[in-house]
């Protein structure tokens, strides 16, 4: 069965916006799937061919319980495929170098068996008009500021898979940051965690006339805000990319304090 992957735990996405637009490109491609509805019921969830309705396998179930990790994980996925293609096609041109990045995020925290279900609905997400706003909006309503964080942060990281982030793509960043809910600073932050020549303090949120104390409060705050344990659940993969933008934190702080004489 096609998206089985997806299908076994998928989460908070099945309902609401996102799951009207994938609801169609998972339905036609499961064996006999013509009893799928996907849509937004009184619950805001989804219903299967059964007579309770709802996801017959402990899924979403009109957010009366808390969600697994693999429906978060699933969720977390969805999120990316369909906030990428806006990134995607923020300058006009589909490339390889940002397929091959949503391939191997796919391959390393989903299996090989999921890459080719994650480009059917990436070519379908491009060729349609997906509400932004309204997607951002599910999202920020469901998933944890940690994890729009990282969210963003593979976002970026698909815009700089050629090697530069050209000013469509930096527009389309910053409004679906702000439609995510992260301030200006969040997102600057992690924009300068990608520039070849790193700047501290726009990393760690401050201006140079910082004082002492304000750097490290700075670097206290944002160490907890993008902590990798925060966002474990989403699995191991993404807690290493996690540790990653931690470290760039860390960093940017050793640097300022190895400038200023800091103990």
């Amino acid at each position: 069965m096609a998206f089985k992957w997806i299908l076994g735990a998928v989460g908070w996405v099945l309902g609401g916006y996102i799951g009207g637009i994938i609801g169609f490109f998972i339905g036609t491609a499961i064996d006999g799937g013509s009893n799928l509805r996907i849509g937004t019921g009184s619950d805001g969830g989804w219903t299967g061919g059964g007579s309770q309705g709802g996801y017959s396998g402990g899924g979403y179930t009109g957010g009366r319980r808390p969600y697994t990790q693999s429906e978060q994980r699933n969720s977390f996925l969805i999120s990316l495929l369909v906030l990428s293609t806006a990134v995607m096609k923020a300058d006009g041109k589909t490339l390889k170098s940002e397929l091959n990045f949503i391939k191997d995020f796919v391959r390393q925290n989903f299996g090989e068996s999921a890459v080719q279900d994650s480009l059917t609905i990436i070519k379908k997400l491009l060729q349609s008009n997906i509400d932004i706003y309204q997607a951002c909006s599910q999202i920020k309503q469901y998933m944890q500021i940690s994890q729009r964080l990282q969210l963003f942060h593979y976002l970026l990281g698909i815009a700089q898979a050629d090697g530069q982030v050209s000013p469509e793509e930096s527009s389309m960043l910053f409004t679906i940051g702000g439609y995510l809910g992260l301030s200006e600073k969040d997102i600057r932050s992690i924009m300068g965690m990608f520039e070849p020549e790193k700047d501290p303090y726009k990393i760690l949120e401050i201006d140079k006339s910082a004082t002492d104390e304000e750097v490290r409060k700075a670097y206290r705050r944002l160490a907890v805000k993008f902590h990798p344990d925060k966002v474990e659940n989403l699995g191991e993969d993404v807690k290493k990319a996690a540790e990653e933008k931690f470290k760039s934190v860390q960093s940017a702080y050793e640097q300022i304090k190895k400038e200023r004489g800091m103990k």
